[in-house]
């Protein structure tokens, strides 16, 4: 796997695709700037080679040109995080671009305008990879999140660059997080699947059932299970066309000799409010017009007995609508459990919105191994696929 190591960039106009899609405030500032401080190493390291950087981004969903979506707007505090002033250049193509980047010198940083202000980006256009490819010497891919997108400058234009192409040390780490899940795990490898459907995550479990011992299904997929076995689910979500599904991974995993680990008891709710009135049931028996919100104190510790004696931890999907302080409970603690098991020598891969959403929000992202950038990445990896991002570095 070529990466950034593998270059000396003195004098070189490195091109680097990073993923600066960041939330921002009403005022434009950067809310959070997670995704700009991890390009930060494989900037550094070009800078310090004696080469200069431009970057490439999208932000948002912009339809054309759309001033909200400029990337002027994260300039500030790239140029913070980087310690250096990072330069402009008010288009991704054209004069604009061409000049910016010939005017660039070792030890600067020009970002280009919003690449999906033009629709070719997304369709994956050879003109404008091309036109990209003509400001940089190497082209060097960081950008996980979209690695799963076969657009004009996650892609398409790799192919300008057949041999000055590698992959920054952010994407690198995030293939080799989910390489040491996936491929090189030690046993046991424990998988915890979370949030509220089984149809979102069913080729995910399809895929690593070869690869895990324990499966912990968690959150709003709970009741499809529980229900597929004959349980009572009450208010409780649940994809009533998917019961035989469920049954279907129950044999399978059966058969592969994986160890399903469902809740037991749920916190269950009269409304789907913070506020609503609650109770602690049996997962099985949940009265019509309550819904099951969170994992109860049994689940979690038999959950937690097998957190611990993993060596290998994947978590996607949160245990309960932790977004409601009142049935958070689940998704902390079992949070904390990984966190136990990660101090005590296990490997633990956190990925997918949710699951992010949640180890930042309580302070737990520090204690994980490896905390991935990219969901919708991550969970093609999961599922198996061969991402073109990923796959046009390696041809």
């Amino acid at each position: 796997m070529k990466t950034v190591d593998n270059f000396d960039f003195k004098n070189k106009k490195a091109l680097i695709r990073v993923d600066f899609n960041v939330p921002l405030d009403d005022n434009f500032n950067v809310t959070d700037d997670t995704r700009i401080e991890a390009a930060k190493p494989t900037i550094d390291k070009i800078l310090k080679d004696g080469g200069s950087v431009i970057l490439m981004s999208h932000l948002g969903r912009p339809k054309g040109k759309e001033e909200k979506y400029s990337l002027k707007h994260i300039l500030d505090k790239t140029s913070e995080i980087l310690g250096v002033k990072v330069k402009f250049a008010e288009d991704s193509r054209g004069e604009v671009a061409k000049k910016a980047s010939e005017d660039l010198k070792p030890g600067e940083v020009l970002m280009l305008e919003n690449l999906r202000f033009y629709s070719e980006e997304e369709a994956g256009d050879e003109t404008y990879a091309k036109e990209l490819a003509s400001l940089g010497d190497i082209y060097v891919n960081d950008a996980f999140g979209t690695a799963h997108r076969a657009h004009a400058s996650t892609t398409i234009i790799a192919k300008f660059f057949p041999n000055d192409k590698c992959f920054g040390y952010l994407l690198a780490k995030e293939i080799d997080s989910l390489n040491k899940v996936l491929k090189d795990s030690k046993k046991p490898v424990t998988a915890v699947l979370g949030g509220s459907k089984v149809s979102t995550k069913i080729t995910v479990i399809e895929n690593i059932l070869d690869k895990v011992d324990h499966m912990i299904l968690g959150g709003g997929m709970t009741f499809t299970f529980i229900k597929a076995q004959g349980g009572e689910v009450g208010d409780s979500i649940c994809e009533n066309d998917k019961l035989d599904l469920a049954l279907e991974i129950l044999e399978k995993a059966k058969q592969k000799g994986v160890q399903i680990h469902i809740p037991v008891d749920v916190v269950a709710a009269d409304s789907f409010s913070n506020d609503a009135k609650t109770q602690i049931i049996d997962v099985t028996k949940i009265p019509a017009g309550w819904q099951g919100l969170d994992a109860g104190p049994k689940s979690l510790e038999n959950f937690r007995k097998v957190i611990l004696e993993s060596k290998t931890i994947l978590w996607n999907g949160p245990l309960g609508v932790f977004e409601m302080e009142n049935f958070a409970n689940g998704t902390i603690e079992l949070g904390n459990y990984i966190a136990e098991s990660t101090k005590n020598g296990a490997f633990s891969l956190v990925g997918g919105g949710d699951s992010v959403a949640a180890v930042k929000q309580f302070g737990l992202e520090p204690k994980m191994s490896y905390v991935s950038t990219g969901g919708g990445a991550m969970l093609e990896m999961l599922e198996g696929k061969t991402l073109p991002g990923i796959a046009a570095i390696l041809e």
